[in-house]
């Protein structure tokens, strides 16, 4: 299979200029020879998850180990954030691609505290282990210290040693930094351990072991997955008007510069949803900052990341996004080439709703999708429109890669740092102190 970037990208209602986009391209040119640089010394610099594309010991580790655990149906991950977005958005995207060989292998997100997901949960891994099933923990977490995910794995291992004992430890896979806390622990243990760069963050991991490793288990083709990427990654490094992610970021950016800041991911296709959710710790993370890139000014500087499903939220958001006020910029994205499910002819109805009868539900979402557009250019409410001939592994790989070099492009524009977010460690600081000072009253 011959493949090719299949992204169709229509900036032509986004309300920027050819001469805005130049000056973005102009604006962003340095940092792109930064990224050309980057790769030539690996992971060495906080840019180093545009070296993962080119790694192949990665697909290697991931693949080899997912071979091992072949005979196994069941995977637990858990991470939060960064640890478990990425394949959960890779998952959800190509669910209906993979439905038939996905259908001995069912994969659990714990990505939560919340008693109420994890006592069901646990409940639906009991079912599978009094059946005799072995389940596989994947436990991820670049620090090897996230309260959540410590906590949830804490019980899941129990869970697994209540039925396995000492050979439950055979059944854990710790994705971590190498000497990190649960690097230590995966040793002590006899854990299955993949490594992650020290300077590729949670949030732009998911070409790592984080989103290599599970996605493999579930039977993705990850290499196909990786390829996309590197294509978009090489066609982003390309310092002319035909760079995707450039394009994106100029939009963004110029509609920013006039007070459209929120920015909302639009996609018309529900298996897109997770990606909306990914977007939105990408955006809000990497972009939103309390100083500079220097440190050296107070800012208080960011867009806020939102996402909505077409056509469901039409009939909840789309008053306020024509008739509100005028502080969103869309970014829609839609699905050529879908299941086809067609209407059967029932004149009885047609009094109901005309001119539907005997179409497919495709033909009705794209007269849906349509009129939308219309209406917003009518409007005059901002958007682009970002096209997937299909979905599949090398799609979904170079649109994630895009939106994570857009995110580098606007942090350049806007001069913040896209690779930390120290304000996110104030609530784990709270939340200890409160750990340390009081006892579960919960328990009696």
């Amino acid at each position: 299979m011959k493949d090719k970037i299949s992204i169709t990208f229509d900036e032509g209602a986004a309300q920027v200029s050819h001469y805005e986009i130049l000056d973005v391209l102009e604006k962003v040119s340095p940092e792109i020879e930064e990224m050309k640089k980057s790769l030539e010394k690996g992971y060495e610099d906080s840019r180093a998850s545009l070296s993962l594309l080119t790694d192949n010991s990665i697909i290697e580790e991931s693949r080899k180990l997912a071979e091992e655990f072949n005979h196994i149906s069941t995977i637990v991950v858990i991470g939060i954030g960064g640890s478990n977005l990425g394949a959960l958005a890779v998952y959800e995207a190509l669910g209906g691609l993979y439905a038939n060989s996905m259908k001995n292998k069912h994969v659990y997100f714990a990505d939560t505290t919340d008693s109420f997901k994890m006592h069901d949960m646990i409940i639906s891994l009991r079912k599978e282990l009094e059946k005799g099933r072995k389940i596989i923990l994947n436990v991820i977490s670049k620090s090897g210290g996230t309260t959540e995910t410590i906590a949830n794995f804490e019980i899941l291992y129990s869970l697994l040693k209540e039925y396995f004992g000492e050979e439950a430890n055979s059944y854990v896979v710790a994705t971590s930094d190498e000497d990190s806390k649960l690097h230590k622990l995966a040793q002590d243990k006899g854990f299955k351990f993949l490594p992650v760069p020290k300077n590729v963050g949670g949030r732009y991991s998911v070409f790592s072991n984080v989103g290599m490793f599970p996605l493999a288990f579930l039977g993705i083709d990850v290499e196909r997955f990786q390829k996309g990427a590197k294509d978009m990654r090489d066609k982003s490094l390309v310092a002319d008007r035909s760079n995707p992610a450039m394009l994106s970021a100029a939009c963004l950016y110029q509609n920013a510069r006039v007070g459209r800041k929120v920015m909302n991911t639009f996609v018309f296709s529900t298996q897109l949803k997770s990606i909306g959710i990914w977007y939105r710790q990408l955006l809000g993370e990497s972009i939103a900052k309390e100083y500079n890139r220097e440190r050296k000014k107070v800012i208080h500087f960011g867009l806020t990341p939102t996402y909505a499903v077409g056509s469901t939220d039409l009939h909840s958001m789309a008053q306020f996004y024509l008739a509100g006020p005028d502080t969103t910029f869309h970014m829609f994205f839609h699905v050529k080439h879908v299941p086809q499910l067609k209407l059967p002819e029932f004149e009885e109805f047609d009094h109901f709703v005309k001119d539907i009868q005997g179409k497919s539900l495709n033909h009705i979402m794209n007269s849906i999708y349509e009129g939308v557009k219309e209406t917003f250019r009518k409007d005059e409410r901002p958007f682009y429109s970002i096209e997937l001939d299909s979905i599949d592994e090398y799609t979904i790989g170079g649109l994630l890669q895009m939106k994570m070099m857009e995110v580098m492009f606007l942090a350049e524009l806007f001069d913040v740092n896209p690779f930390d977010q120290p304000n996110v460690e104030a609530y784990k600081v709270e939340t200890r102190k409160i750990l340390e000072e009081k006892k579960d009253t919960d328990l009696g």
